[in-house]
């Protein structure tokens, strides 16, 4: 397993061995002893798997503590730009944005630790799986508007397919505003 620090404390991408013969190939998508042994210290209670077809953009989501998620994601079918924006006060990467191309055929999963956005666009149609650490709680999530004008994230998606609710998520600022979130 290769882990490979992105420049935002916790935030990590990480490739699994991958081992391949004729009949096809396998790999270890979690084992807490090889994460452990590079500093990964999460228990994860959770598993989701969504699909979304080319031209979705998901998010940004996340969960305020007490129920902060840490997220370990990857995709098993297609490709997607995952997207996260460190929200976590007193960081001194706070409101960075932090782009990872996930593929099915790179087995590649990006680590998202608590505190942090998190959303993705479909570049194809994407079976989506992610672990995490604490359940889902609808009182707890809060989101961030896909199109951000401060945020100016590209998306590489032109029309987007968006849910109700993503398009009507307040920008970083109204969170900030309205102290839902500290950048302290």
């Amino acid at each position: 397993m290769e882990v490979k620090q992105t420049g935002i404390e916790g935030l990590v991408e990480i490739f699994p061995s991958v081992l391949e013969d004729s009949r096809g190939w396998f790999y270890e998508f979690y084992r807490e002893d090889l994460f452990v042994k590079h500093g990964i210290q999460d228990k994860f209670v959770q598993e989701n798997k969504s699909f979304s077809k080319k031209g979705v953009v998901r998010g940004l989501h996340m969960q305020v503590a007490p129920h902060a998620q840490a997220k370990l994601v990857s995709v098993f079918q297609g490709t997607i730009l995952d997207v996260t924006i460190d929200l976590r006060a007193g960081s001194p990467t706070f409101g960075k944005v932090y782009y990872c191309l996930l593929e099915a055929r790179r087995n590649n999963m990006l680590l998202v630790p608590e505190g942090f956005a998190h959303g993705f666009s479909a570049l194809e149609d994407a079976v989506f799986f992610y672990k995490c650490t604490h359940h889902y709680h609808r009182e707890s999530e809060i989101g961030v508007r896909w199109n951000d004008p401060q945020l100016n994230i590209n998306w590489q998606i032109n029309d987007p397919i968006l849910s109700e609710k993503d398009q009507h998520l307040p920008t970083l600022e109204e969170l900030l505003r309205k102290s839902v979130i500290s950048r302290y």
